[in-house]
């Protein structure tokens, strides 16, 4: 998939075939269990950027993080009611996964000054929860990981009481120049929603599992994103210095930040043949980068290879040939276990100061990541 037109194409929820099957997400590897509590944000400051009739932004979010023994809690499910049956409709004889976080548990104290942050947007077109496997591992490994729905971007978001808003994206009309308009668009609210959310994240909040709020590591934020997301994560980082380090995952570049560039650390992890040499979004910003940077590329992965699809869908029983263009040919499995050690890496390096090895060089153990020069 060209790497201009992954980014910007919303990506329709797959139907997941009718069968007797639980779909399970892969466990967590780190040594902290894991909490997780949704909650509704409203931005006052600002209208619906997508529905202009509707007088304040309204977003939601969830938080992954460290937490205590709660085995008496829940596991959150993967995604929400009304989600779920976008996914799949009754009667089809799939459930959806359950992740492997408690509900509400209570948040286990950090280090010193607290857990370090890291914030996620997904893909144009998807939702939050599409990379809980990521917000999973990393948050069993000491972080706080905040995913964020870009509410009428995502094709579905659900606020409590089940009140929905669907996706208010226009259809395209074939006009010169409307793509690049529409990306400008998306880009401005999801970094205006990025930066309501870190505020947030600033003030005392009551409405947080208990100890939550005293284990945010205030100080140390780092993002990540796929696609328009990780356009996102760059885009932030140019426009708010809390953000100290960025991922872009699989996404074209644009913005403001294509000339002014970062001085902080950003790494670019493409899909199989998508990187600087094919993609000129991918090396003008790398022109402009004055900070750590660092080009890796997944081998045998596609565009949505970087998400829970990867491992889901093959799970349904959709062949494998149906998978490809979207998921590459790697193994699911394999292609979670190999994205969740570099992000770790990623984060261990330069948000929690651990060090480590992994991003040096190629590694024996991961020969499915090739560092580019």
């Amino acid at each position: 998939m060209a790497a201009a037109s992954a980014a910007v194409a919303a990506v329709p929820a797959p139907a997941f075939a009718a069968g007797p099957v639980r779909l399970v997400l892969p466990a967590p590897t780190g040594r902290h269990r894991i909490g997780t509590v949704a909650l509704h944000l409203v931005d006052r400051s600002r209208p619906d950027p997508w529905v202009p009739a509707e007088r304040v932004r309204e977003l939601m979010v969830q938080l992954w993080y460290p937490a205590h023994d709660a085995r008496r809690l829940p596991l959150a499910p993967w995604v929400s009611p009304a989600f779920a049956a976008l996914l799949n409709p009754p009667g089809s004889g799939y459930e959806l996964p359950l992740t492997h976080a408690r509900l509400g548990a209570p948040a286990l104290p950090g280090p010193r000054a607290g857990w370090p942050v890291v914030l996620y947007s997904p893909g144009f077109g998807v939702e939050r929860t599409a990379s809980t496997a990521v917000a999973e591992e990393l948050a069993s490994h000491g972080y706080i990981v905040v995913t964020i729905d870009h509410t009428h971007d995502s094709p579905l978001v659900e606020f409590p009481g089940g009140r929905v808003a669907r996706s208010a994206v226009p259809p395209p009309t074939g006009e010169p120049g409307e793509e690049e308009r529409l990306i400008a668009k998306a880009l401005a609210a999801r970094v205006a929603d990025t930066r309501f959310v870190l505020d947030w994240l600033a003030r005392p909040q009551r409405a947080l599992p208990s100890g939550l709020w005293y284990a945010v590591d205030q100080r140390t934020i780092g993002m990540i994103g796929h696609s328009l997301g990780g356009t996102t994560a760059a885009e932030t980082m140019l426009e708010d210095r809390r953000v100290k380090a960025g991922v872009n995952l699989d996404g074209a570049m644009s913005g403001r930040v294509m000339t002014e560039g970062l001085d902080r650390p950003f790494v670019l992890v493409g899909s199989d043949g998508h990187g600087r040499a094919g993609d000129e979004t991918w090396a003008a910003f790398w022109a402009v980068l004055r900070g750590p940077r660092l080009e890796l590329q997944l081998r045998d992965s596609g565009h949505m290879s970087f998400t829970d699809y990867q491992v889901l869908l093959p799970q349904a029983g959709i062949p494998a040939e149906d998978l490809a263009g979207q998921l590459g040919t790697i193994d699911g499995e394999r292609s979670v276990r190999v994205q969740r050690a570099y992000l770790l890496a990623w984060a261990d390096c330069w948000l929690s100061g651990r060090g480590g090895t992994l991003l040096d060089g190629p590694c024996a153990a991961f020969p499915e990541m090739r560092f580019l020069p």
